[in-house]
């Protein structure tokens, strides 16, 4: 067994070796752990809880990340990274996850389907499998190739206005009836715009044509290393949803970054996705103690 050493995570310090780490182990079922930008767009993220990073905790075989275990949003999801050939530490991160905070007995395990090191592990320590769902990507082999509907344009890029898209993402994602108007404050926008790896220039927006108002909005967090179109946030202005805006974006998406070098993208949970194409294959699974 190699010399293993473990450590405290260090926002600062470690974020861009953590972030090729993730880079180094990526698979598209997520059987090793998330996407790289998957950690970078929470910590960039006004919605996320930053107080807790010191918890997470780092795993080096010399100077080499091999192991992860860290939350994203909220602090009682626990989740691992653990670069193959390491299995042999499940165990000990499985062990660190009791180091979360448990609020109302909230904490629990975020297991892929292919970890099975670190499943094997979980049910040793007394964990038990108490939900799951799957998430979809997208196959580029396929075109994907739905129009947008008349009355709309995408914003050209490049020119792109911050504010505007803010403002659509706010409402597109239920802001607006929870709490009120948009405040034009982009400070968070400029935050998200600011990460090291965000690819801004290749996100879509799609324009009202008639109020010049952005009513789709699609990010991008290109990721070259893993011909991964790591597609994050989507949402559509309430009064302009279920016109076929959203499927509009991602295949605008699609035409932006296969020319890149991109195989392959990103989507979610929503039956939305399989209508238009993408197939199940990340298994996300729940445990508990």
């Amino acid at each position: 067994m190699p010399h293993i050493t473990s450590r405290p995570y260090r926002l600062v310090q470690d974020h861009m070796a953590v972030y090729q780490f993730m880079l180094e182990i990526y698979e598209r079922d997520w059987r090793n752990g998330v996407p790289a930008p998957f950690l970078e767009y929470a910590l960039h993220s006004s919605w996320m809880d930053k107080r807790f990073t010191y918890l997470n905790r780092l795993w080096f075989d010399g100077d080499k990340i091999v192991g992860l275990v860290f939350y994203e949003n909220p602090v009682t999801d626990v989740y691992f990274s653990l670069r193959p050939g390491y299995e042999s530490l499940a165990d000990e991160m499985i062990a660190h996850g009791a180091a979360f905070p448990n609020t109302d007995g909230s904490r629990q395990l975020v297991l892929f389907g292919a970890q099975t090191a670190l499943k094997e592990a979980a049910a040793r320590a007394g964990y038990q499998q108490v939900n799951q769902y799957w998430d979809c990507l997208y196959d580029f082999s396929t075109p994907l190739d739905y129009p947008l509907p008349q009355g709309y344009r995408f914003v050209p890029i490049g020119q792109a206005d911050v504010a505007k898209a803010d403002e659509c993402c706010w409402k597109g994602f239920g802001h607006e009836a929870e709490e009120g108007p948009y405040d034009g404050d982009i400070t968070n926008a400029l935050m998200l715009l600011n990460a090291p790896h965000q690819t801004a220039d290749l996100a879509v927006c799609i324009e009202d044509e008639a109020t010049g108002e952005y009513v789709c909005y699609a990010g991008m967090w290109f990721t070259p290393e893993n011909a991964l179109a790591y597609m994050e946030p989507l949402c559509t202005v309430p009064a302009h949803q279920h016109k076929g805006l959203a499927s509009a974006a991602l295949s605008e998406m699609y035409r932006r970054t296969k020319p890149l070098g991109a195989t392959h993208m990103t989507g979610g949970g929503n039956p939305f996705y399989q209508k238009i194409g993408y197939k199940p294959v990340i298994e996300w699974t729940f445990w508990k103690k």
